[in-house]
């Protein structure tokens, strides 16, 4: 079956569905239920294609995922996989870098939080659910209370970077933050957990809140095209916060 794409941030908004959720004081016990307050600037979610659509169901066994206090910042990624695919075949593409590093690297799953394609569909990547602060393998270093968003494809310099995918990307980010009240246009100290990393370990050093791969690790990822794009990722994503 064909995954249908989203053409831009107006297709990303207008499928929303944002649910707030409540609280339980008790089972059966007949007390009120109260909701949840909502945050100050929390986004809506966004729709997000979950694993089983690119995994399927016959899944290898993995450990159980990992889990962090909250997602305090975000790395964007590019995959370094070809540009010009259909984005029906993105779900192939994801298992076959699933495959990779579950294989040859021998990772319990794939790095990534979440992968978006070219035309804007979100997909979710490692287990552990898309509303928790999920622990990855994607920033050497700097894994924990971060989120990753791999963008698929490769962006180095002069390659032309989809609208639809950088406003997946705004919207994605301002919801993961937004649950933590995080700006993405922000800052945070992190303290690095690997001296492979761009900072030997116990470093804590102050990273944008919406950061790419190469501000923490020593790589050109997540591309020169799509680094340059982070500016104003940040900003839209602030404004989907309903940030001033």
């Amino acid at each position: 079956m064909l995954l249908a794409c989203l053409p831009g941030l107006a297709a990303v908004l207008a499928l929303v569905l944002c649910a707030i959720g409540v609280d339980r004081t008790g089972h059966g016990s007949g007390r009120p239920v109260a909701a949840r307050p909502a945050l100050p600037h929390q986004a809506p979610r966004p729709p997000i294609v979950p694993r089983t659509r690119w995994l399927g169901k016959d899944a290898p066994s993995q450990p159980p995922a990992r889990y962090d206090d909250e997602v305090a910042a975000v790395f964007v990624h590019h995959t370094d996989s070809p540009n010009g695919y259909d984005c029906a075949d993105a779900p192939r593409i994801i298992r076959y870098l699933y495959a990779g590093q579950t294989g040859a690297k021998d990772w319990d799953d794939i790095g990534y939080n979440f992968l978006v394609d070219r035309c804007g569909t979100i997909y979710e990547g490692r287990a552990g659910g898309v509303d928790r602060p999920v622990t990855g393998a994607h920033t050497q270093g700097f894994n924990h209370r971060t989120t990753g968003i791999a963008a698929l494809g490769t962006f180095t310099a002069g390659v032309p970077v989809p609208q639809a995918m950088t406003d997946a990307i705004a919207a994605l980010t301002a919801w993961k933050l937004g649950l933590s009240d995080t700006d993405p246009r922000g800052s945070v100290r992190l303290t690095s957990s690997n001296s492979l990393s761009r900072y030997a370990s116990g470093t804590t050093i102050l990273l944008p809140t919406l950061a790419g791969h190469s501000d923490g690790y020593m790589t050109s990822c997540p591309g020169a095209a799509l680094a340059e794009r982070l500016p104003a990722i940040r900003e839209l994503a602030a404004r989907l916060q309903g940030r001033s």
